[in-house]
């Protein structure tokens, strides 16, 4: 991959285009989502926008759903029933599980089979799958544990591998491997759990160091889970318990005053592409893009694309596939940055499986360089079926 392929937007030739009809039966793919993570109901949103765009003439598709207590179970392929309801409902994966027992995925590269076990006993044998499409948001699942699973049992699948996913699901380690590349990032704290209840004094000195306001942010979870705006150090010990409610480890990061600009990176087969980037916007009481802004409450304005200088869109573009290449992503991922108020560019984070659905920002901002929801599906599945597993490429 190189860099200079963020300066021309993606043509349909350059990138990896469906599985080849060679007589076989159409390609089993394993939607997998749902799971442990306080990101549970967004993996569903998204799963349903999934099931809703694949071409099932191309092939064959096996609903996974993973419940918050990490089951595995058949659910029905119904796309309808795992959308956020007019009343704000959130879908869980119980909403669409199917009578039956736990279905579980043997570690055997030379099988790949799937078989449900009820007490105990194989009560059902569901047959191989030859990719999985793993939508799952945050712990168990992006982060590297699923992916490894995955290459244990030899299934190709859709995403980062294990490092990428892992790397970058922990926001401290991500913003190490930047500063190593030499890629710009903002100022931060990580508070450990030993250093918080040793030293609590300790942590409140090195955060107000950094200046208020800051953000308080659990160090591994995403979907704006767990994140407050805190103004002043008196607020600051509730603000990291609410983080620690999502994870032991908590990052606290300076304010940047900007524009929030996002960017998608997509894989081809001679490198990755950059889209067209875009600007969100939060309107109301909502003072940064948390939860309810994102999924619940319509506050937010976007720009696709965003409204920047030829200059300033290059210079996103590069530094998004420079972010991809640092952490050694694959298949896909979008780049979250801050445009400064003195015309600098800073990168957020790196989110290895961003939100998916049709409205969310990645498939927007392909959308706007010409790349279809339905055809961005395809060819995320159609990359994986193509790629060995991670220690062969």
């Amino acid at each position: 991959m190189t860099q200079n392929s963020a300066t021309t937007a993606p043509a349909a030739d350059a990138l990896p285009g469906p599985a080849r009809d060679d007589g076989r039966t159409r390609p089993r793919v394993a939607v997998v989502f749902g799971g442990r993570s306080s990101e549970h109901a967004i993996s569903c949103v998204t799963a349903g926008s999934v099931l809703a765009a694949i071409d099932r003439d191309k092939y064959d598709v096996l609903p996974l759903g993973i419940t918050q207590d990490g089951r595995w179970v058949l659910v029905a392929d119904a796309a309808e029933r795992l959308a956020i309801d007019s009343a704000g409902k959130l879908p869980d994966v119980t909403d669409v599980a199917e009578q039956g027992g736990s279905v579980v995925l043997a570690a055997d590269p030379t099988q790949r089979d799937l078989a449900v076990i009820e007490t105990g006993a194989v009560t059902a044998l569901l047959g191989g799958v030859d990719v999985v499409f793993p939508l799952l948001h945050g712990p168990y699942g992006e982060d590297g544990t699923l992916q490894g699973l995955l290459e244990l049992a030899g299934v190709p699948y859709v995403g980062s591998g294990v490092l990428a996913s892992s790397v970058s699901m922990d926001k401290e380690y991500m913003k190490r491997v930047f500063e190593g590349f030499g890629l710009p990032i903002g100022p931060y704290v990580t508070v450990r759990p030993r250093d918080w209840e040793r030293d609590p004094a300790a942590v409140r000195a090195s955060v107000a160091a950094l200046g208020f306001p800051v953000f308080v942010k659990p160090a591994r979870a995403g979907s704006s889970m767990g994140i407050t705006k805190v103004h002043d150090v008196d607020a600051l010990d509730h603000a990291i318990e609410i983080a620690r409610g999502h994870d032991p480890k908590v990052i606290v990061e300076g304010m940047l005053r900007g524009r929030e600009i996002e960017c998608g990176v997509l894989e081809g087969t001679d490198g990755a592409y950059a889209s067209v980037p875009a600007e969100i916007r939060v309107r109301g009481d909502h003072e940064f893009y948390d939860f309810e802004a994102k999924y619940l409450d319509d506050v937010t304005e976007t720009d696709v694309p965003a409204d920047l200088t030829d200059e300033q869109t290059a210079e996103v573009r590069r530094l998004a596939v420079a972010a991809f290449e640092a952490m050694s992503c694959e298949g896909l991922a979008r780049v979250d940055f801050f445009l400064l108020d003195d015309g600098g560019l800073v990168i957020n984070e790196v989110n290895t499986m961003p939100g998916f659905t049709p409205v969310s920002m990645y498939p927007q901002m392909w959308k706007a360089a010409g790349v279809s929801y339905p055809e961005l599906v395809d060819r995320l599945v159609a990359a994986a079926l193509a790629r060995p597993n991670s220690l062969l490429r």
